[in-house]
Formats: C-alpha cells, sequence, structure tokens
C-alpha cells in the first residue's frame, strides 16, 4: 500500500527497461540485442496515488521496493468519471467545429517527456492502441479490446496532422464533446475499463525514424506495451510496418501485439467509393465517411457499431408551428449524412430518453419532424435545450 492506494498487478509486471533502468548490479549501460549499448538515466520518478492529487517519490534502483511503483492504474476511468451521453446539455462541453486542434485529454508538444505539473506521463504503464481513430468504428474498439487484455488501454493518436502537412481541415465524424460516450460505451468490451484518449502533436514525431519513435514510446512516455494493426506504419515517410514495430517493442522491453484487420463482411455499394486499394473491405474511417456520403445509414451502422450521433447546437434553431424543429449547417459539430429524408431517427433527451422523429438534411439546415403526440415547446420549456442530439438508427 502506497498513499493508500492498490498497485496494479499488470503495472507489476512492466520491464524495468522501458524505464532506462539497468539490469545487473553496478552496470551502467546494458543490451538490447543488436541495439547498441546506451547509456543509463538514473533518477527518481513520481507517480500520482489513486483519487487523490499528491505526487509520491519513487527511486527505480532503490533495493527492495517494487517497480510497482509508477503504477497507472489511477488512470482506469470509473464510471463515477464517466462523461455522461451529449443530449440537451451545457453548450461549454460541445463547441462548433474549426481548424483548431481539439483537446481530448493530454496532449504532448514538442518538448516531448511529461508535463511539469504532473511528473509522469498520463500513459505510463498503460498499453497504447496506436491509430488516427477519426470515426472510432468497429475496428478501433477491436485495438481497444486487445489492449484492455494486456493492461490499462488507451488509444494514442497525433494532434495537428492538417495544420503541419497542409490539409484542409475535415468535419469530424464523431462530435468532439461525444468522443467520451463513444469510448464508455465499449467499457464492457474492455474488461470494464474505458479507454482513455492520449495525443502526441504529430510536429514533435514527424521525422523520427521508426527506432525513435518506440524510444519515444518506452523511455519519455513509459509505454509498457503497443497494440496495432497489421497495416500500421509509423516513422519518417512511413518507413516502419508492423513487424518492424515488433521488433523494435521487443528490443526495448515492451509488449507489442499485432491484430489483423477487422473486415467488412458485407458487400455494401459504398465500399466501391474507396480510393485506396489497401482499404478494400477493411473496416476505416475512410468507409465511414463514404457510407455517410451516399446516406447508407445502415452500413454506417454496421461500421461503427451504433447508430450515427450528429451532435447540434440549438442556438440559431427556430420552431415552425410546434412539431417541426430547423437547425442551420452552422450549427453541426460534426459530419451529417448526405441530403435527403430520413424516417428512422431519434432525437435524444436527458439521461438517455429517445423521441422518435424524421429528419430532412439539405443544402440550409435540418429540418426535425416530431410524431403528432409530441410538440417542442413542451421539450424546451422542460429541458435546458442547448445541444441537440440526433441518432440515425438505418
Amino acid at each position: 500500500m502506497i498513499c493508500g492506494s492498490r498497485i496494479s498487478q499488470q503495472v507489476r509486471e512492466c520491464n524495468p527497461r522501458q524505464f532506462g533502468i539497468g539490469c545487473g548490479s553496478g552496470s551502467s549501460c546494458f543490451s538490447r540485442g543488436r541495439a547498441p549499448q546506451r547509456q543509463i538515466r538514473r533518477y527518481a520518478f513520481w507517480f500520482r496515488c489513486r483519487n487523490t492529487a499528491c505526487f509520491t517519490k519513487f527511486n527505480p534502483l532503490t533495493k527492495g521496493v517494487p517497480y510497482a511503483a509508477v503504477a497507472s492504474s489511477s488512470l482506469v476511468a470509473s464510471n463515477s468519471d464517466e462523461i455522461p451521453g451529449v443530449c440537451f446539455g451545457n453548450s461549454d462541453c460541445c463547441r462548433k467545429y474549426s481548424s483548431e486542434t481539439p483537446a481530448r485529454s493530454d496532449v504532448l508538444g514538442e518538448n516531448g517527456g511529461c508535463p511539469a505539473s504532473q511528473g509522469l506521463s498520463p500513459v505510463a504503464g498503460g498499453i497504447v492502441a496506436l491509430g488516427k481513430f477519426d470515426a472510432l468504428h468497429i475496428g478501433h474498439r477491436e485495438l481497444a479490446i486487445h489492449a484492455a487484455n494486456i493492461g490499462v488501454p488507451f488509444l494514442l493518436s497525433f494532434a495537428g496532422i492538417a495544420q503541419v502537412l497542409g490539409w484542409a481541415p475535415r468535419v469530424p465524424v464523431v462530435a468532439e464533446c461525444d468522443r467520451q460516450r463513444v469510448l464508455s460505451s465499449w467499457t464492457p468490451f474492455c474488461g470494464n475499463m474505458t479507454p482513455k484518449e492520449f495525443q502526441l502533436e504529430f510536429s514533435s514525431v514527424r521525422y523520427l525514424t521508426p527506432q525513435q519513435f518506440v524510444a519515444k514510446l518506452a523511455e519519455e512516455l513509459g509505454v509498457r506495451g503497443v497494440v496495432a494493426g497489421e497495416n500500421y506504419r509509423f516513422g519518417y515517410k512511413a518507413s516502419g510496418n508492423a513487424s518492424d514495430l515488433v521488433r523494435l517493442c521487443n528490443e526495448y522491453g515492451m509488449i507489442a501485439r499485432v491484430i489483423d484487420c477487422v473486415m467488412d463482411k458485407n458487400q455494401a455499394p459504398s465500399q466501391t467509393l474507396t480510393g485506396s486499394s489497401k482499404e478494400q473491405g477493411q473496416v476505416s474511417s475512410t468507409q465511414v465517411r463514404h457510407a455517410l456520403a451516399i446516406g447508407d445509414m445502415k452500413y454506417v451502422l454496421e461500421l461503427l457499431g451504433r447508430p450515427h450521433r450528429l451532435v447540434l447546437r440549438y442556438e440559431d434553431a427556430f420552431i415552425d408551428g410546434k412539431r417541426r424543429l430547423f437547425v442551420p449547417r452552422s450549427c453541426f459539430l460534426n459530419l451529417p449524412p448526405k441530403d435527403g429524408v430520413y424516417k428512422q431517427c431519434s432525437l435524444i433527451i436527458g439521461d438517455g430518453d429517445t423521441l422518435p422523429l424524421r429528419a430532412d438534411i439539405d443544402a440550409k439546415c435540418i429540418a426535425l419532424e416530431l410524431d403528432a403526440n409530441k410538440v417542442y415547446p413542451d421539450i424546451i420549456s422542460t429541458h435546458s435545450v442547448q445541444i441537440l442530439a440526433i441518432d440515425f438508427e438505418g
């Protein structure tokens, strides 16, 4: 027991090499197979106790003190920590989409390392799934499941790619304020753990070789292991593949798991729109975007493993009569489906109550029409309406 915190058994099993700790008595360096010898950096670590704001100092080279003292079990989201599903709530939790880099959990900048206020990387001792995680589809969920089977799961992606590479910003598939709801829905699949998101600034890793990138994960971030898909590429100019990832992780004392890509078992029309031959038949965010572009909501449902949710800011909306609500496109917080009429939709209210409605999307706005038994004035007077959430059932 340290500060009343139970140390995670998963982190007890971590390899001390990933923290730059030497093996053997009095040795100042160690060997990683064919890798060149590296100088040990001897310093103490600080770690946060569960449910506390304190940090406890730990010297990993002191006899009799287990390596488990760098525990990161406090990073597992409990049910009380989860953000409730987005529906009618405070508008501060959702914001208009812009080209600015979103803040998802923690973002480490170009200087690398850990925030000074924490002293330890938020992902230290955890298992990171590697990917872009745009749509949070069933392929991404599978990565999270495999990470959770090994230890504390995280989704590691890169912030600022569009800005660095000069790409035009794209409206996200999942509204930024709705991502936590989706991750919370994965909890039953992940051993009752909710994956957390973590981002590195793309500018800080863009020119790293595959070996330098893995070294960053192991030595700066203290990652215990990684999970990636079989087609994962990394390092400068995507020079590293999944085999390189396994080899380098082994050299740096980390666990590595490469899993098969989740394939689409249905031959849906939107598959033919995929631009890359590498993604043919594979569940991907590109597939999700194309399925939304042609309005194939049944296919979107299969790719996401859930109904697509469109999140809207209520400002500038207006009611026509009692049963029709119009919301301009400027209030959309994520990607809508193709213009058209969608009869199988639901309006999400309060803690998850739903009302069936019909959605009509055109170039200017979305019109939401309720059943005859419900009227918008009653709903608006009952709830503090600032955010609307529409599920497209397919």
